[in-house]
């Protein structure tokens, strides 16, 4: 967990200041703090309990804050102080959230709106600024309660507010808000326009020290957001005003996010550069200590063990010392996560553990129900992997059962999983499946959170989410003494299957950081009475097939092997695929793969007259063309017509809508923005225009604006791009090229997306003919499947490799005139395609025919 600062947190202490120091004015009240004590307290005035809360709020002492502005407010409400009233209730209900208390946290800013309200305020009136800042702190609530539409609604009132009384900063503030509910609602372009009217609002601001920290917040939040490229832009923006106006402070902390950033651009040696200057230039023992923290992360996450040892001395005697607050505590768990990955010996292993018991009593002094949570949960994780079975889930119930009270859903579901964990290691199959199915459904309640960036969760998918499925699924797929692959219910198998689905579909959430439009899952015998859907599962000690196919049980295959020896022999196959390695060397591995996947299958396919193959694949077969598998006399696509879908939830078949077909080419055959000339691609188009009706934008003519413009104006059937591109694993990183321009998959989408909309005439096929996915990148093959999705193309054809330019064209207009002139599917159109280029000796080796993928709808 890199410790963040969280776009919450921000906003709560602004909001706090702000009301604090307007009631001081009020009451012309001039006070020593007092040092809150039982006698203190009682003859205290209003106005220092209200300090004194303040004071204990920044201390993140929750629960002391809140006793003191109990008290402020009914000694406010004797006096008849109504105005003072709203402004404490409104500071109550920031402490009852930041405890996870929703219910008390909605009355009491109730109630303050409805003292703000009373008789109508007016632009120059006191309480105008105090009802919109009221209002941002209910928009939270909101938001938090998963009332989307009603949190934007406040949030706009909020921001009309500040407009009205000319207060630009709390307009941007409002602004800021109201991309959460945005996105969480899926209005990801709305979200987007949203902030880029932030940004220009603060860049027509003067260079102040409100400026530096209002772009700080924003790059948080675009980085929170995965708009990393941005965040690191809009921070060194406020880094440069920090710096002009020698803020030593801020310079420190816009350091420290800068830091974050690059952390999450997984750059390595710039995130220690920004933590190490934050050090440097920082007189607050805390950023110092965050800095050094996110230091020892960084040497734990790229096994620089002797670094990561020698700066644990640096940071222990500071994380001893620490007094009790919800960052302090944070920072001890996460000293000990960072421990617990380096212990080689006894005393680290010791270390972290008495780490995380302190935490647990700090968390208990301050009744902060969350830190304990967090900090319990993880000390059972130790005692979990010390394989102390009883005690990990005691403290892992506990750490639930606070989370749960704390309505922290986001922390749940880790303890949830590490109890599935726990009960799985002691032989209790039925309640380890209990908790993992728990675990499941709480990351369906959270998320659109997690991908909003609405939680203060900062999570590794591959770490923390995919691992939950794959376990679950492996439970219930799971042989046992008594129990062979035969006798698995028809229930797990099924719930198995959905489970993979919904893999699919939140590692395509997690890749755009956006939640994808979703739709039922399709029953095989309404799609294709001749498919098979394939689903084949890496788990950690096998390789499981489940296979659908119309009215017929689903059907499971085990092949156990280890998954490095797995991702092995696919790694090995991905690699033969080379115009110059021998044909004897390239069929043995491409056996090898075919004995894994397709031969525990082949009566029952045969048996069941099956023409199409239609496969979800997992992991790194993602970068394997099926067409390419061999069972010692030919390939599968000389067998069968073949397609591959991310998931059935992401993509629906549908037949082809019979009539005249109709393609827009766009295409570069120049050099252009560094990629090299595609000669081939003038004869491919004009072999496509000969057997299809076409309109073309052609080297200068293709231009962003163009595309769009005639995609809007007239339905085309089928969207062709032979240009450069290339497919990532990140979405910033997966495009295509246009004469005057970079489209990422999300302006992709975006371009498209009117076509999208209209029902009756839905862009058939996206066909991508002259992109590559990004070397030595396991998971580009992601960037395909978010084009397919994000393009709302019921197919998309693309490459998993640079094809040769010749085979290429020559590829494309057989598909074209099988598609035209057959009554075949699109799957159908591409086996012949392969197969003509197979049946060419100069073509022969799948390097040229096989990269060519069908994602989506084969029919």
């Amino acid at each position: 967990m890199i410790i963040n600062k969280v776009i919450f947190k921000y906003f709560c202490l602004a909001i706090l200041v702000t009301l604090l120091t307007i009631l001081q004015v009020n009451k012309s009240v001039s006070f020593q703090l007092p040092v809150v004590t039982a006698v203190s307290v009682v003859t205290a005035s209003p106005t220092s309990l209200v300090e004194a809360g303040k004071q204990s709020y920044q201390s993140e002492k929750f629960t002391e804050a809140i006793a003191l502005w109990q008290q402020a407010t009914e000694i406010f409400a004797k006096k008849g102080d109504t105005l003072n009233q709203a402004i404490v209730l409104s500071n109550l209900a920031l402490a009852y959230q930041q405890l996870g208390k929703l219910q008390p946290a909605n009355e009491a800013i109730s109630q303050s709106i409805n003292f703000l309200s009373r008789g109508g305020v007016s632009p120059s009136s006191q309480s105008f600024s105090l009802l919109a800042q009221a209002l941002n702190i209910q928009g939270n609530l909101q938001l938090s309660h998963g009332e989307a539409e009603t949190a934007l609604s406040t949030w706009e009132k909020a921001a009309d507010i500040y407009k009205k009384a000319g207060d630009q900063t709390g307009v941007n503030r409002s602004l800021l808000n109201q991309t959460q509910a945005l996105r969480s609602l899926g209005l990801y372009p709305r979200a987007r326009k949203t902030l880029e009217q932030v940004t220009q609002n603060l860049q027509a601001q003067p260079d102040t020290m409100l400026k530096a920290s209002s772009l700080l917040n924003l790059g948080d939040t675009l980085r929170v957001m995965g708009d990393l490229e941005k965040s690191h832009q809009i921070l060194q923006q406020s880094l440069a005003i920090s710096q002009k106006l020698n803020s030593q402070p801020e310079i420190a902390v816009t350091l420290l996010s800068l830091g974050n950033t690059a952390f999450s651009q997984q750059q390595s040696a710039a995130a220690f550069n920004y933590y190490q200057q934050a050090i440097s230039v920082s007189t607050s023992p805390t950023i110092k200590l965050q800095a050094q923290l996110n230091q020892l992360r960084l040497y734990v996450n790229t096994k620089k063990w002797a670094e990561a040892k020698a700066l644990i001395p640096q940071i222990q005697p500071q994380i001893e010392n620490l007094v009790p607050s919800r960052t302090n505590i944070y920072a001890q768990v996460n000293f000990a996560q960072s421990l617990q990955k380096i212990a080689q010996k006894t005393a680290q292993k010791q270390l972290a553990a008495k780490t995380l018991a302190t935490a647990v009593q700090q968390a208990q002094s301050i009744s902060d129900t969350r830190a304990e949570s967090y900090a319990l949960g993880y000390l059972g994780g130790m005692y979990e992997q010390n394989q102390q079975w009883s005690e990990a889930q005691k403290l892992t119930e506990q750490a639930l059962i606070l989370s749960q009270t704390g309505n922290a859903a986001e922390i749940s579901y880790l303890w949830q999983w590490q109890l599935g964990r726990i009960f799985q290691a002691i032989g209790n199959s039925e309640k380890a499946i209990g908790a993992y199915d728990a675990a499941v459904k709480t990351l369906a309640y959270i998320r659109k959170d997690l991908v909003a960036g609405n939680s203060n969760l900062q999570f590794s998918f591959q770490e923390s989410i995919e691992p939950i499925y794959r376990e679950l699924v492996g439970l219930l797929l799971q042989p046992t003494k008594t129990k062979n692959t035969k006798d698995i219910s028809q229930l797990n198998l099924s719930k198995a299957r959905d489970l993979i689905e919904s893999l699919k579909v939140a590692e395509l959430d997690n890749y755009f950081r956006e939640d994808c439009l979703t739709s039922q899952i399709t029953k095989v015998d309404q799609i294709d009475p001749q498919a098979a859907i394939i689903y084949p599962i890496i788990l950690s000690d096998r390789l499981e097939m489940i296979i659908s196919v119309t009215n017929q049980p689903l059907r499971q295959y085990t092949t156990t092997i280890p998954q490095p020896e797995l991702e092995k022999i696919l790694l090995e196959m991905r690699s033969s695929l080379r115009p110059n390695l021998g044909n004897q060397q390239r069929l043995a591995i491409a056996q090898k793969v075919y004995n894994l996947l397709i031969r525990p299958t082949e009566a029952d396919l045969a048996a069941s007259d099956i023409k199409t193959l239609v496969f979800v694949l997992d992991g790194i077969m993602k970068n394997l063309p099926m067409a390419a598998l061999h069972d010692g006399k030919q390939y599968l696509v000389e067998k069968y017509s073949l397609a591959q879908t991310p998931g059935l939830q992401l993509l629906s078949p549908q037949p082809l809508q019979q009539k005249p077909l109709k393609i827009l080419v766009g295409a570069i055959s120049e050099a252009r923005q560094g990629f090299s000339s595609l000669p081939g691609v003038g004869v491919e188009i004009k072999g496509i225009t000969s057997e299809i009706p076409t309109q073309v934008l052609f080297n200068q003519t293709f231009t962003s604006t163009d595309i769009q413009n005639l995609i809007r104006a007239t339905p085309f059937p089928i969207v062709h791009l032979a240009t450069h591109g290339q497919f990532s694993s990140n979405a910033q990183d997966t495009f295509i090229l246009t004469w005057d321009n970079r489209l990422n998959v999300k302006d992709l989408g975006e371009l498209l997306q009117t076509r999208e909309q209209d029902t009756n005439n839905p862009i058939e096929l996206l066909v991508l003919s002259a992109c590559q996915t990004a070397q030595g990148d396991n998971r580009a093959p992601l960037g395909i499947a978010g084009i397919a999705v994000r393009s709302g193309a019921r197919s998309t054809l693309a490459t998993l490799w640079s094809v040769d330019d010749e085979s290429a064209a020559e590829f494309m207009v057989e598909f074209y005139r099988q598609l035209a002139k057959s009554k075949v599917t699109k799957a159908e159109a591409i086996r012949l395609a392969q197969l003509k280029l197979l049946n060419q000796p100069e073509y022969r080796n799948p390097f040229y025919w096989a990269p060519f993928v069908l994602l989506g709808n084969w029919l």
